[in-house]
């Protein structure tokens, strides 16, 4: 190919660009319910977040990334000019980057799933034609776009009334905290490890029977659980701190849980949306280095390192304005109620990760945050807020749309 080393540099850079706009929007969301919790510092969930996001993007972020590749675009059709699949996928990621810099400037927590899955409908539709697109598999992506968030709220929902029931409404609060929260720790380890092992782990080279896999998750399970009986063991309780607020030695327990529910969340999300950034450049990459079209593309390391490094620079140089949004602008969010919300939301994005769904993140959390708001009446939610979110997440797949068709015939004009 003609601009092979042109196309991969470009390719590169704005991967990078799009990974960066991840962590500036996306991994703001997934750190927002902590923050806003008051259960981590922002200082805290930045390196929570730069560890477990970038282990996430490089141990379980493989399965995704197929399916945003293969599964929208018929390969056959551009089998006789795969400069096009190159032109699309570069004006992709540059408009999805460019669309993540103006929302998380405002503030939104936009989907960053949808912004990608927009804007790659939009170039196949308008510059290769519309039977380009594989219409079915992108019915089943944007419903997975309204069943993500209604699972997470369902869950969360769940969870949070698990707590009212088995602690907050108790005789005893705090000591039924010290016996229950070890035990949803547990679930916190054993659920990410779980999918971890049965999903993420065949490109690294290691293949797990499911029986092993099971047992290694609850071995997990069992070693986070003792960790965080430590950290409790290490609380000071105060029964004076309780007169203003009955929950506040209760809400330092779930403190210590919603640290592994942010590690949760962190790796949950780097495994699923590191695909909206690294999806794309692989398919640059394979098509530069080949010269043909594939139906997939091999994940090359360095792409998916190259993704997990650019989230962590997103979140780390642009984050706040999105943490600030989902962590104290849709519900007043305490750690009991912030962990019902985080761990539904990374239940159901692993799961998703490992089915290979690249539901969005951003709807799964926003549906967790919701669900945990219901759980105490539609009083305790600001409509207004989860309003101009909605709105945002509307605007964000035409977005997509117009800014990709746009660079992709100003690249076509470039190098053609």
């Amino acid at each position: 190919m003609e601009y092979a080393l042109i196309f991969i540099i470009l390719a590169a850079a704005f991967g990078f660009f799009m990974a960066w706009g991840i962590g500036a929007n996306d991994v703001a969301n997934a750190m927002g319910t902590s923050v806003g919790s008051r259960a981590v510092t922002i200082k805290q969930a930045i390196i929570i977040a730069a560890v477990f996001e970038f282990a996430g993007a490089f141990l379980a972020g493989g399965e995704v990334t197929s399916t945003i590749r293969r599964g929208m675009i018929d390969a056959e059709l551009l089998q006789s000019t795969p400069e096009l699949l190159v032109y699309g996928m570069l004006a992709s990621l540059l408009a999805a980057g460019i669309w993540l810099l103006v929302a998380s400037r405002a503030g939104w927590p936009v989907s960053t799933t949808h912004t990608i899955v927009g804007a790659i409908v939009g170039f196949a539709a308008v510059g290769i034609g519309m039977e380009a697109v594989h219409w079915p598999k992108v019915g089943n992506i944007v419903m997975s776009w309204v069943i993500s968030p209604l699972l997470a709220g369902i869950v969360s929902y769940g969870l949070f009334v698990s707590v009212q029931r088995l602690i907050l409404d108790t005789d005893d609060p705090l000591k039924n905290a010290k016996r229950y929260v070890p035990l949803y720790i547990f679930l916190v380890g054993f659920v990410v490890a779980l999918v971890t092992m049965l999903k993420g782990l065949t490109h690294v080279g290691l293949e797990l029977s499911t029986a092993q896999s099971y047992g290694l998750a609850a071995l997990v399970g069992f070693i986070t659980m003792l960790i965080g009986v430590w950290l409790i063991s290490k609380l000071h309780f105060k029964p004076e701190d309780d007169k203003d607020f009955h929950f506040t030695n209760v809400e330092r327990v779930f403190g210590v849980l919603m640290i592994f529910t942010a590690c949760a969340m962190a790796f949950a999300h780097g495994s699923n949306d590191v695909a909206n950034a690294v999806g794309p450049v692989a398919a640059v990459v394979g098509v530069a280095q080949t010269g043909v079209v594939e139906a997939e593309s091999v994940m090359p390391p360095w792409v998916l390192l190259l993704g997990g490094i650019g989230i962590v620079l997103g979140l780390v140089t642009f984050g706040r304005r999105v943490m600030a949004t989902v962590g104290s602008g849709i519900t007043e969010l305490t750690p009991s109620r912030g962990f019902a919300a985080t761990l539904a939301a990374a239940m159901v994005v692993v799961f998703a990760s490992g089915t290979g769904l690249p539901i969005s993140t951003t709807h799964t959390l926003v549906g967790g945050v919701l669900g945990v708001g219901l759980a105490r009446g539609i009083a305790a939610l600001n409509l207004n807020v989860v309003r101009t979110i909605f709105m945002s997440w509307v605007i964000t797949l035409p977005a997509g749309a117009i800014l990709a068709i746009f660079f992709f015939f100003t690249l076509k004009g470039i190098f053609s």
